[in-house]
């Protein structure tokens, strides 16, 4: 069997769970009143960048399942480091009024650059347009540039580790 099957089929079963969740995520927003003013090419450009940041971030999260010791190590560091990402991000909050050094980490944060992509690709109102920050001021090839870069980090990493450690 080729190795990396294990890992890519992981990687793939991970997108469709993305996939799957995002398809609630919009079906629920759109019952509450969301609407993306988009047309359906932009709009699905919008979920196909969130998808494609998804794919790459699931691939750092293979290497740190395969370097830690079981299960519940693997999901703790996993929130040590997803969890930073996702609070210090324009995510939630927009970054405005955020002390100078959180909101310069929030506009280069890879999550602040997809969910920026994300709302310019639905036509929505993105706060993050007027920030005078590359990422902001890109948020799509930003998103890519993140999204190809972590891939181009984390899969061979990712094969490497599996591959050292399904050898010993």
């Amino acid at each position: 069997m080729w190795r990396p099957a294990v890992l890519i089929g992981r990687s793939l079963t991970d997108l469709f769970t993305a996939a799957v969740c995002t398809f609630f995520v919009a079906v629920t927003g759109l019952l509450v009143g969301w609407r993306p003013e988009a047309n359906a090419l932009s709009t699905i450009g919008g979920f196909a960048i969130f998808l494609l940041f998804s794919y790459a971030v699931s691939w750092g999260c293979a290497c740190l399942g395969i370097v830690s010791k079981g299960p519940e190590s693997a999901q703790g560091l996993g929130l040590v480091v997803l969890f930073p990402l996702a609070v210090v991000s324009n995510a939630l909050v927009p970054t405005a009024r955020m002390p100078e050094i959180l909101r310069t980490i929030a506009d280069w944060n890879p999550v602040s650059a997809v969910t920026a992509a994300s709302r310019h690709l639905f036509a929505n109102p993105n706060p993050s347009a007027a920030i005078h920050a590359w990422p902001m001021e890109h948020p799509v090839v930003a998103s890519v540039l993140w999204s190809i870069g972590l891939l181009a980090v984390f899969v061979p990493l990712g094969t490497s580790l599996y591959r050292r450690r399904t050898t010993e």
